[in-house]
């Protein structure tokens, strides 16, 4: 019993120095929660006039949980392009499910001036076409709306990747 003691209180003591250490360098998880003034949260997004740059703007709003109250501290453009696809075919020769590409160039300017980071992410979703016209344009509009959260948490994941920095 004496023996679990010691070796329970050096590994807590072990554990203890290591948050010590890692709270000292300032060290900051990357998927942590973004404080209040934290710079993410002071982005701007404009996309093209759009459904799928309406449905990115909102995905990337929500992302990096945009402050409305405080003035921007950056500016996000983006350029969408949509590339759509068919794949199987029926004996009509008609489509039986799409693959959906969706490119997004992203330029983050800062407001007081500099210089401009660009970068680009592709997405890739498929869905299935439906014989019936509306449940065939649901299906596109969700493909498209799955696409355009999969590049709001990519262009994210830049963005703090370049803040960091």
């Amino acid at each position: 019993m004496s023996r679990e003691r010691p070796a329970a209180l050096t590994s807590a003591v072990g554990l203890l120095s290591i948050a010590l250490l890692l709270a000292g360098c300032g060290f900051t998880p990357m998927y942590a929660e973004t404080a209040q003034g934290s710079p993410i949260r002071r982005i701007a997004v404009a996309t093209q006039d759009d459904r799928l740059g309406y449905r990115l703007r909102e995905q990337l709003e929500d992302a990096l949980a945009w402050d409305r109250s405080a003035a921007p501290l950056y500016r996000l453009e983006t350029a969408v392009g949509q590339n759509r696809r068919p794949l199987g075919r029926r004996i009509d020769d008609t489509a039986t499910r799409y693959e959906l590409t969706v490119r997004a160039a992203w330029t983050l300017t800062p407001t007081s001036g500099g210089v401009p980071i660009t970068g680009v992410q592709t997405v890739t979703t498929t869905y299935a076409s439906a014989d019936q016209p509306y449940a065939s344009i649901a299906a596109q509009q969700d493909g498209e709306d799955r696409a355009a959260a999969e590049l709001a948490r990519l262009i994210r994941l830049d963005l703090l990747r370049v803040l960091s920095e």
